[in-house]
């Protein structure tokens, strides 16, 4: 009897109101954001990402990172389910990092944060205004700082498969990053296609060398973008090379930091690297836990809910998004009576 092999329980890291809202060309209330952030902790997820800790004036949706902070941990309905909850900032550079460790001496920061390096030299430069030796060299420094802090550290490799940028990569760069970053400090590393790039035969074969050179699934996270409608291919082709934790965002909302907010140009990482800004966007939070579902396999977290909040955060955002479970619901598992 043929059996598909993939584990059976995984981790789901929920992103949508850092990369989901970061892409949105309007500014999201800050209650609204508070609003996701307490549904996702009592829908059950476990690791979830609240702000960019970087300059505001470049992406202007992260002007209330603080205020956001600092009302998560003060809220009356999750405040007494925080603990064991992993509450991560994006911190680029170094005023970033600096401005994570002074929040958690507050009482009211990032439990952990991620840092990013691109395998492609002009995605990395764009990015972080550094060289690849400069930008090691900040993370070291970085690492200790978060560490000494009580902070874990993310190291996000990006342009794995591929740069929007300069075009083909090489897989086995990408691991040596991973290895480089472990050998720095960093708690748990991000392999990122972030402009999807990536097709499944490529994921499969990808993550099957990261597993034979460093095997601890407990240390990779698949982060994969539907650009091209291929991200719950990939998903399953992660889960079959033996991947156990993923992220997504409701609605599949996501991709490069918008560079037009509230009827006004701003910086953000530059020109977009599409067209057409509405094709980027991450793997469907809603669609991928239905699927895991349906497999079997436990996510921890309430499906029913989950759904739910897709449906309000597309009133949030005022458009339709691109889940399709938040319309079609779960497949029964009674007679349904029509």
């Amino acid at each position: 009897m043929f059996e598909l092999k993939y584990p059976k329980k995984v981790r789901i890291g929920e992103i949508t109101v850092r990369d989901g809202f970061q892409h949105e060309e309007k500014t999201i209330p800050t209650n609204a954001k508070l609003w996701v952030l307490e549904e996702l902790i009592l829908a059950g997820f476990k690791e979830i990402e609240v702000t960019n800790l970087g300059n505001p004036r470049g992406m202007p949706q992260f002007a209330d990172a603080d205020e956001l902070f600092y009302r998560l941990y003060n809220s009356k309905r999750v405040k007494d389910k925080l603990d064991g909850v992993e509450l991560t900032a994006i911190c680029i550079r170094e005023k970033a990092v600096d401005r994570a460790v002074e929040l958690k001496k507050k009482g009211h920061g990032p439990t952990r944060i991620l840092q990013m390096v691109s395998t492609s030299p002009s995605h990395m430069y764009k990015n972080s205004g550094l060289d690849h030796k400069g930008y090691w060299k900040m993370t070291e420094e970085s690492i200790k700082k978060a560490h000494d802090a009580g902070i874990k550290v993310n190291g996000t490799v990006s342009t794995i498969w591929g740069c929007p940028i300069e075009g083909p990569t090489e897989l086995k760069k990408a691991v040596e990053f991973t290895r480089h970053y472990l050998e720095l400090g960093a708690d748990d590393i991000e392999h990122a296609d972030h402009d999807g790039s990536a097709p499944p035969n490529k994921v499969y074969e990808y993550f099957s060398m990261i597993l034979d050179a460093l095997p601890n699934p407990d240390l990779h996270v698949a982060h994969f973008h539907v650009t091209r409608g291929w991200g719950l291919a990939n998903v399953l082709a992660a889960l079959q090379a033996g991947i156990t934790r993923f992220e997504s965002t409701m609605g599949g909302t996501g991709g490069q930091p918008a560079n037009f907010v509230d009827g006004c140009p701003v910086a953000g990482t530059g020109a977009y690297y599409y067209q057409d800004p509405n094709i980027v966007g991450l793997v469907s939070t809603e669609d991928m836990v239905v699927m895991m579902d349906e497999m079997g396999i436990d996510t921890g977290v309430n499906a029913d809910r989950v759904l739910e909040i897709g449906r309000m955060v597309e009133k949030i955002l005022g458009r339709r998004l691109r889940s399709e479970c938040i319309r079609t619901g779960r497949i029964p598992k009674e007679p349904t009576g029509f």
